[in-house]
């Protein structure tokens, strides 16, 4: 299933004990429908607290047969008004939200105005200082390619290996709300990654740091020389990218 979330209200994806969660919510709605068994979930990736998501994968293994468009009514009629079901498909066995996943894409939306907009202020990190365009762009073309990404990774981060491939890293600007949309897309992203990015490159675009201090921060595979975590509520996964042949439109 394909999902949105708000992520205001909940303490992330994962499941927390005495916390609400995405996880634990879907869990709740899926045993009312399965009358008290519970059936776990696995999601593509784990949101942390305050992180969005407009294109969430998880999947499940159902007890009983249910057409895949009476699963998507039904998850929206159980569930919170904070998720929405996007999209069912019944797919094989051998079927992995996360480990089958090519890639995600994620945005990142920054209100610049000088005053914090009551209407974005859930969904975009306000930073009301003058930022540089054109630096903030090359800052970006240099995280693109393959990289040791330890400096842009939280010290909390499980994972030994931590080179991952930026495919695009580029901004744009609204020009409705004129917010600035950061777009990520890559074949992984580590702990906070995206938020430590994007903590650096705000000081970057507003003048705080040397435009070459990206390529210094990547070579010193040391968290301490980039800048600090974005907010979370900027952050938002629009997309998981899968192979065309694993799940079929």
């Amino acid at each position: 299933m394909k999902l949105a979330y708000d992520g205001t209200a909940f303490s992330g994806f994962q499941i927390q004990p005495n916390k609400r969660t995405v996880q634990g919510e879907i869990e709740k709605a899926l045993s009312k429908m399965a009358k008290g068994d519970f059936i776990r979930i696995k999601g593509a990736g784990r949101t942390d607290a305050g992180v969005h998501a407009r294109g969430q994968m998880i999947h499940f293994d159902y007890p009983k047969y249910i057409p895949a468009e009476g699963m998507l009514r039904a998850m929206n009629t159980l569930g919170p008004e904070d998720i929405v079901f996007l999209n069912s498909e019944i797919v094989d066995q051998t079927f992995h939200s996360q480990y089958l996943a090519t890639g995600k894409i994620y945005q990142y939306r920054v209100d610049n105005h000088q005053l914090k907009d009551p209407f974005t202020r859930l969904y975009a990190h306000h930073h009301p200082f003058e930022m540089d365009l054109k630096r903030t762009q090359k800052a970006l073309a240099v995280l693109e390619g393959t990289h040791d990404f330890t400096s842009f990774a939280s010290a909390h981060s499980d994972k030994e290996d931590k080179t991952r491939t930026i495919y695009e890293a580029s901004v744009m600007i609204d020009e409705k709300t004129e917010e600035w949309i950061f777009t990520f897309r890559g074949n992984g992203f580590l702990y906070n990654m995206i938020r430590i990015i994007m903590g650096t490159i705000l000081q970057i675009a507003d003048g705080r740091r040397p435009l070459e201090d990206i390529k210094r921060i990547l070579e010193a595979k040391d968290r301490t020389a980039a800048g600090p975590t974005a907010s979370p509520k900027g952050l938002c996964m629009m997309e998981v990218l899968y192979d065309e042949h694993t799940l079929d439109e």
